[in-house]
């Protein structure tokens, strides 16, 4: 659960400065939102069927969950606590202004960065808790690979 935790933690401030640098600024509210759509795309690379999957189809699953998320999210802070955290009602394809198609293709594209931030944290996790309580069990995820060998698998359909 520590894990868990500081995953979402660690990606929810990283979405934070992602969203701030793109937008010149965030709502408090995508910490949570951010780092719990972090956790969501990370299960992918822990189930058995999808590690294995190719990177565009892992960042096709991944899009329909942080569009999800952002539905949901959305009617809570939006429609229901009128929060006005984003509004989408001026884009085309819109569903009740909280998500939309641009920014589905926008999520397409950035899942591999995703998947990339995730695996990275979940292993430098891992390997600081094993370095601590000195376990000997093996990492459950892989070492830590580049960011342009995602986007290469992306690009090549591997």
């Amino acid at each position: 659960m520590k894990r868990i935790l500081t995953i979402w933690a660690t990606l929810g401030a990283a979405y934070v400065v992602f969203e701030t640098l793109f937008r010149g600024y965030s709502h408090p509210s995508m910490f949570v939102v951010g780092g719990l759509c972090g956790v969501l795309v990370g299960t992918i690379n822990q189930a058995p069927r999808f590690y294995r999957a190719p990177v565009i189809v892992q960042s096709v699953i991944g899009a329909v969950i942080v569009l999800a998320v952002e539905f949901v999210s959305g009617c809570v802070l939006n429609l229901w606590l009128g929060l006005g955290v984003w509004d989408y009602s001026n884009q085309p394809g819109n569903v009740l202004g909280q998500i939309c198609p641009a920014f589905g293709l926008l999520w397409f594209f950035i899942m591999p960065l995703a998947i990339w931030a995730e695996d990275t944290t979940r292993y430098l996790i891992w390997a600081y808790d094993c370095a601590v309580y000195h376990s000997q069990e093996a990492p459950p995820t892989i070492a830590p690979y580049s960011l342009k060998s995602v986007y290469g698998d992306f690009i090549c359909g591997r």
